[in-house]
Formats: C-alpha cells, structure tokens, sequence
C-alpha cells in the first residue's frame, strides 16, 4: 500500500514540476516520507533546488543521495554535471562526465556538450570546440544540432583573433621581395 501511495505523490510531483512549485515539493515531500531513498524523487528534489532555486549546494545533496539510490539513473548524470559546471565545482564535473559516459544508456551527446561547456568555464576555448563538434557528431535530433553549432559559433568568437594586419604585411613584404628579385635578374 505504501508503494501505491508514494507513486501518486511522486506521479502528482513530476505533473506539476515546474509549473506549479507548491504542489511539486508538498507531493515530493509527502513521496520522499514513503520511502526517502527514492531515486526519482530525490533527482526531482535537486532539479528543484538547482533549477528553479539556484541553491546549488543542497542540489549537489539530493543529486548525490540519487546517485547512492541508484547509480544506473542515467538521466540524473547531465542535470548534475551541469549543476556543478553553475556551481564551478569544475575538476567534479570533469570527473563526473568521465564515469557517466562510461554508463550503458547515458545521452553521450548532451554529455559531450556539457564536457564542452566545462572546457570553456575554465578557458580552454579549443578543446570546447573540438567537445562541441563532437556532441554535434552524436546528436540525434535537428534541434540538438542547431543548438550545439550556435554555441561552437559562441565559442569560436572568445578565441583570440589572429593578427591580420600582420598577415597583410607579411604578404605585401613577400610581394616587395618578388618585385626586387626580379628587377635583379633583369
């Protein structure tokens, strides 16, 4: 009987979350009284607290009790790598996204993308674009594709710039150096 009960507060909390926050954390608070080992509910929990409350730490702690629950949740790896890349807990998330893409049935190309992501949090703009391209490789979706090639554009525009005054220069000295070659073969 308890099972049937927690489901319906679960099941009530996943329809109300995010549009009506009142009743997602009163129905997640009554499932989690059932049985406050629930992966899924406790996943919820930490999409609450992170997304819609930004408090990132107490999202971190229902994120990491979902996990201990049940480590094969794949949905709860990308929502937790990127609480921490918001966070800025990066060397977490680097060592995060190495073990969920390991997992059989994680969404390797969200993956990739937040592996992007977290290369440009700390300033590495070339491997995120090269993450980029590849979660634009493993994407399954038109709109996941549109979505990845924007941020590679975003990203491309925080590379430094190549100098190309210098470039021209270099080629005007190059074409002067011609001429005066072959004014002394003449």
């Amino acid at each position: 009987m308890e099972t049937n009960t927690h489901n319906i507060y679960l099941f009530k909390a996943l329809d109300a979350y995010p549009f009506n926050l009142e009743e997602t954390i009163e129905s997640l608070n009554y499932a989690l009284s059932y049985d406050p080992n629930d992966a899924q509910a406790l996943l919820l929990m930490a999409r609450l607290y992170a997304f819609q409350l930004k408090d990132y730490e107490s999202a971190k702690h229902y994120f990491e009790a979902a996990m201990t629950a049940q480590m094969e949740m794949t949905q709860l790896y990308p929502d937790y790598v990127f609480t921490l890349l918001l966070n800025e807990d990066y060397p977490e998330a680097q060592r995060l996204l190495e073990y969920a893409t390991q997992l059989k049935g994680t969404d390797k190309a969200v993956l990739q993308l937040l592996q992007g992501q977290l290369y440009e949090g700390i300033f590495e703009y070339k491997r995120a674009v090269t993450s980029l391209k590849e979660a634009r490789k493993l994407a399954k979706n038109n709109h996941f594709m549109g979505f990845v090639k924007q941020e590679i554009e975003r990203v491309k525009g925080k590379l430094p710039k190549k100098n190309k005054k210098k470039s021209k220069k270099a080629k005007n000295n190059k074409r002067k150096e011609k001429k005066k070659n072959r004014s002394r073969r003449k």
